[in-house]
């Protein structure tokens, strides 16, 4: 009976760890978690918390470097579909789910009520930890419930995260490609609407070229053109306006 007292006591603690190494893996992706220390990271928050602050915000773009760079690097483009908008851009390079948490949580959406929010965030999952396809899911599922709680007025249009290496068959596509097909889920056509537009960014053996993603990874110029064709008319329908053409 001891013997069998400490073998049972063993297997329940054994079974205690691996569920807490679970649970805690289950929470890295969905713990809100800061870069602050970074310095442009901190400097590019307070911005956009001062920006928050003087309101009068129709469009929030929500995610990671993907989204950043449409407002840094391809004004073309920006200057037609978005500066006349209203818009706040919160791309922040190298983002992960838990940092776009954190920042929810920390000025940068607080006193404004946008029309509209696009969220396209999880790349930096698979590329820089490699979460499986349901952690990002999970991920990105907290940051939907976030907006809803702190913007119950905005709509939410959830993009597909962008393919992510050169072939289909490369691990990082896989793994978004897997990721997508469960972040689809959270859409309910009532306040978070889903939209999967990679196909536009891919040729038909479902390749990508350098010339729409010169690293297999962020768009070019013509890759920020074809985002902003694909999604305009949903924009425009979820923002209650015309298309811009």
């Amino acid at each position: 009976m001891k013997m069998q007292g400490i073998l049972l006591g063993a297997v329940l603690s054994i079974g205690v760890f691996c569920f807490a190494g679970f649970a805690e893996a289950e929470s890295v992706a969905t713990k809100p978690v800061s870069r602050m220390k970074e310095g442009w990271w901190a400097k590019r928050h307070a911005e956009k918390v001062e920006l928050a602050k003087k309101g009068n915000v129709d469009l929030l773009l929500v995610g990671d470097s993907i989204t950043h760079n449409f407002e840094n690097a391809r004004n073309k483009v920006w200057m037609k579909y978005y500066a006349s908008r209203k818009v706040l851009n919160l791309g922040f390079g190298a983002d992960r789910t838990e940092h776009v948490l954190w920042r929810l949580d920390n000025g940068e959406i607080d006193g404004i009520s946008p029309k509209l929010a696009i969220l396209m965030i999880g790349t930096n999952n698979t590329g820089l930890r490699k979460d499986k396809p349901e952690l990002i899911a999970e991920g990105v599922k907290a940051i939907c419930s976030k907006l809803r709680t702190k913007l119950p007025k905005t709509k939410i249009l959830l993009l597909a995260i962008f393919p992510r290496s050169q072939k289909t068959t490369d691990a990082p596509r896989v793994n978004n490609e897997k990721a997508n097909k469960l972040i689809a889920k959270l859409a309910d056509s009532k306040t978070i609407y889903f939209l999967d537009i990679n196909s536009k960014f891919l040729q038909a053996d479902g390749t990508m070229t350098k010339e729409i993603m010169p690293d297999f990874l962020h768009p070019s110029g013509k890759g920020y053109q074809i985002w902003a064709e694909s999604i305009e008319s949903k924009v425009a329908e979820l923002m209650g306006g015309n298309p811009i053409l």
